[in-house]
């Protein structure tokens, strides 16, 4: 770290653990998550990234959003850094201003698809990608230092200052509207599900800018609804409204709305292996895919890889997690990746990961294609059935060596066994959230049910209560 720590009052770790996932930091406000700490982690952040412009700051709906925008610019303000708060805005906005501001940073605080009481610290280089893993381990060391209870702040030199600066947002939606060029969506009606959080910003004035004719369902900022019973973790609503409106299609975004998942006029679900398939052949087909290569991660369909296979794609594989995705993109030359839940990286968007632009595509390609999405899922993959079931494991150390269970590792390589290569199990813990993640697919829907019944009564018994 460069320069004197700054330590707040006493110590602002105490009770904390807290500390890098797979998508930043995350946890609960108030225990996990505090003033203090994020006051704490935007100092550190400063000191770890270049001086030579602004930082950006933005943040979802959530009603602990604002106290903890305040605590990072405070930190990063004491660090030396220009704050420039963006407010209310989408993930994926704020990766591709920072470039474009010549930013030295950013931070986005939200905690994605998680439920309101939880917020998190999404952390940015200045040329918008996630923070590298030299830079998250510098902090994390930092974050784990022994602090002396009851220490007050070290002196300082320079102290910066913070600018609202929301109207940059419109370089945002310009961009988007850039990368559907001339096309259209006139008289296509669309249902949107912008999930009382960051999508609420400028969704609905992108696609309507289009022509498309648009219905809106939790359409304002609300932080004690965020994610509740609606969006992508909750595709009911969105399905009953595209059905009762009957809409051509709808989209549903994620608290930050860099994820998207869709819904076809028939209600059925366009997850985002559905939607790599369906984008991945029309690149295909514009000969626009290098290497007909897509990249996802370990938990997308066997079906989607054997149907891509066929049609003489590859599929590259990568460890759960976008900054994974996008460092296998990037090595690979690949121009579309993403994962099961939706969020989707294309080099047509700087590979920031941004829902919004996912659902751009999508309806512009029906458009072009003249087919409705509907039309256009008969084309796509027949997945396995696949079975995911999520165990409370709140200790973390015995999630994370879950393979250490001898009785879960061998009923694993016994169903492994049993289904060949017509079927995997995938057993993983959760980056962001207190959870043993449970998975089985295979050809046979009954070998999934009884497989996943099987591990989980095994991951219950063994390591739920240890």
């Amino acid at each position: 770290m460069v320069g004197a720590p700054i330590y707040p009052i006493g110590n602002p770790l105490k009770g904390i653990n807290a500390g890098f996932g797979t998508d930043g930091i995350r946890g609960h406000v108030g225990t996990e998550l505090t003033s203090s700490f994020a006051h704490w982690i935007g100092y550190l952040f400063g000191k770890t990234i270049s001086s030579n412009g602004p930082v950006l700051i933005g943040r979802d709906s959530r009603n602990s959003g604002e106290m903890l925008t305040s605590a990072l610019t405070a930190g990063l303000n004491a660090a030396g850094h220009e704050v420039w708060l963006l407010g209310l805005c989408p993930t994926p906005a704020v990766q591709m201003l920072i470039p474009k501001l010549g930013a030295s940073g950013g931070l986005m605080v939200s905690a994605s698809h998680n439920p309101p009481e939880d917020n998190g610290i999404k952390f940015f280089g200045a040329n918008g990608a996630k923070l590298k893993e030299a830079q998250q381990n510098a902090i994390q060391s930092a974050l784990t230092e022994s602090i002396p209870h009851g220490q007050n702040f070290h002196s300082f030199s320079t102290c910066a200052r913070s600018h609202d600066r929301s109207e940059t947002l419109n370089c945002y939606q310009e961009e988007l509207l850039s990368t559907v060029g001339t096309k259209r969506l006139d008289g296509i009606s669309i249902i949107l599900d912008l999930c009382w959080g960051s999508a609420t910003k400028c969704t609905q004035e992108v696609f309507s800018s289009l022509g498309a004719d648009i219905h809106v369902i939790h359409g304002q900022p609300d932080g004690s609804r965020i994610n509740v019973k609606c969006g992508s973790t909750d595709l009911n609503p969105l399905r009953k409204a595209v059905i009762e409106n009957n809409a051509e299609m709808g989209f549903a975004f994620d608290g930050d709305a860099d994820r998207m998942l869709a819904v076809d006029g028939q209600g059925r679900i366009i997850d985002g292996d559905h939607a790599l398939y369906l984008w991945g052949t029309a690149l295909q087909e514009q000969q626009k895919l290098p290497d007909n290569k897509l990249v996802s991660t370990v938990m997308s369909n066997l079906g989607f890889e054997k149907a891509w296979v066929d049609r003489g794609g590859v599929l590259e594989r990568t460890a759960v997690g976008d900054q994974n995705v996008h460092a296998a993109m990037l090595a690979s030359g690949a121009a579309l990746g993403g994962e099961q839940s939706g969020h989707l990286l294309a080099a047509s968007n700087g590979f920031y990961g941004d829902g919004i632009h996912s659902a751009l595509q999508l309806a512009t390609l029906c458009k072009t294609k003249n087919l409705t999405l509907a039309q256009w899922l008969n084309q796509s993959f027949q997945p396995f059935p696949q079975k995911l079931v999520n165990v409370n494991v709140p200790n973390p150390s015995i999630r994370k060596s879950w393979d250490k269970c001898q009785p879960l590792q061998e009923a694993v390589m016994d169903a492994e066994a049993s289904m060949g290569s017509e079927g995997r199990v995938l057993v993983r813990a959760s980056g962001t959230e207190p959870l043993l993640r449970v998975m089985v697919e295979a050809s046979d829907p009954e070998a999934v049910e009884s497989w996943t019944s099987q591990l989980v009564v095994l991951a219950e018994t063994h390591l739920k209560a240890a």
